[in-house]
């Protein structure tokens, strides 16, 4: 049933949980993670490299798709999905972390955000209602909610107009969306202030959401107080519903969030970092452009199957990275999503086999359990 958020096994030692989030166009098995493809691919690669990968759904980003090509276009094409040609469930981000990475080139209001366009200048309001009506043009599977994010460091004043705003916003929001089997999920803020983040829970529950996002975190924090707040928020929320911790992080980051209680997560680390030669290992980071990798003729990882590492020497990737070659990003950027995908995949069934807690602060060998199973249905 579409909308249903079925938790079909608890960690016995954690608040980790193994769950299915029932979609219009396909099932997420959670913990899940989201490769990032904000403006409407993940950067370097075909949507088959994805779907090969393990991903059972991708991010977009509704305020760069609303700038280009325009949420209209997007709509003429059939929605999100038949315009990149994906066929599994998609989340569309509402553009609200834009209002804080745009600080210095917006003006905020209780309408909305006023910017200079940096495609061509003009003069644009993004508000919750124009948010929600680009998020159902691009016909996403599940939508969020228009909120103001804060930056850290943030005075106390701050936070609490941004957490107070974000709530009326995500009324607004909920006010706007017409019933299309899209899910909308409101998103908690209020920094690393544990008073304003139950306030923002309490009342994000009161307004009402099939899930729920933990907001603001991951901004400049040190990460032992994020981890802590993480921790903290994952409380608030509600039992039953799915929870996703936004643009969050590492290996280590996830697992911790996934031991508190989070299913779903979103960053762009491994596509970034892949496109910067920084790959993920069962022995840890490989900077690829790295000398010693040269004349290096071993797969990035002995033990992983990714197209990358069954068929390429460091040394090759090492060459294509310097020479600048564009298949050097997208032969990395694969390794990368394999590489956490399939440690999501190794979470899950550790969880369902009673082994999480023993297991969970050891990303690489979640990845090699999750790499164990034969079809990459979750």
């Amino acid at each position: 049933m579409k909308g249903v958020f079925e938790i079909a096994q608890r960690d016995a030692n954690t608040n980790a949980r193994r769950g299915r989030l029932h979609l219009r166009r396909g099932v997420l098995n959670t913990p899940a993670f989201m490769p990032v493809g904000t403006k409407g691919a993940v950067k370097t690669l075909d949507p088959n490299d994805a779907r090969e990968c393990g991903a059972e759904i991708l991010l977009g980003n509704a305020y760069h798709l609303w700038l280009r090509p325009g949420h209209e276009t997007v709509a003429k094409a059939g929605g999100l999905n038949a315009f990149m040609a994906w066929d599994k469930p998609i989340l569309t981000d509402s553009g609200g972390y834009q209002v804080m990475s745009l600080a210095a080139k917006r003006k905020l209001s209780e309408e909305g955000a006023e910017f200079r366009s940096e495609i061509d200048g003009s003069l644009r309001m993004l508000t919750p209602e124009l948010s929600i009506e680009i998020q159902q043009a691009l016909n996403s599977d599940v939508m969020m909610c228009f909120d103001e994010c804060s930056p850290h460091p943030a005075p106390y004043a701050q936070l609490k107009l941004a957490m107070e705003r974000s709530l009326r916003w995500a009324m607004r929001s909920k006010d706007a969306a017409r019933p299309n089997g899209q899910l909308l999920f409101g998103i908690i803020q209020g920094g690393m202030n544990t008073a304003l983040r139950i306030e923002s829970a309490e009342k994000m529950r009161q307004i009402g959401f099939p899930g729920y996002a933990v907001g603001g975190l991951g901004v400049g924090e040190e990460k032992p107080i994020m981890y802590e707040m993480v921790a903290f928020a994952a409380e608030l929320l509600p039992e039953e519903k799915p929870r996703y911790l936004m643009g969050v992080g590492t290996p280590e980051d996830i697992l911790h969030a996934v031991r508190n209680g989070i299913d779903m997560f979103d960053c762009v680390l491994p596509t970034r970092n892949a496109r910067h030669a920084f790959l993920n290992s069962t022995q840890g980071p490989v900077r690829i452009r790295n000398a010693q990798y040269k004349e290096d003729m071993s797969p990035i990882d002995e033990r992983c199957r990714c197209a990358a590492c069954r068929r390429f020497s460091r040394a090759y990737l090492r060459h294509l990275y310097v020479e600048k070659e564009p298949l050097a990003a997208r032969l990395m950027t694969i390794h990368n999503l394999h590489f956490y995908l399939h440690m999501m995949r190794g979470a899950r069934r550790a969880i369902e086999n009673g082994v999480f807690d023993e297991m969970s602060a050891r990303p690489g060998d979640l990845f090699l359990l999750g790499q164990e199973e034969a079809a990459p249905t979750g």
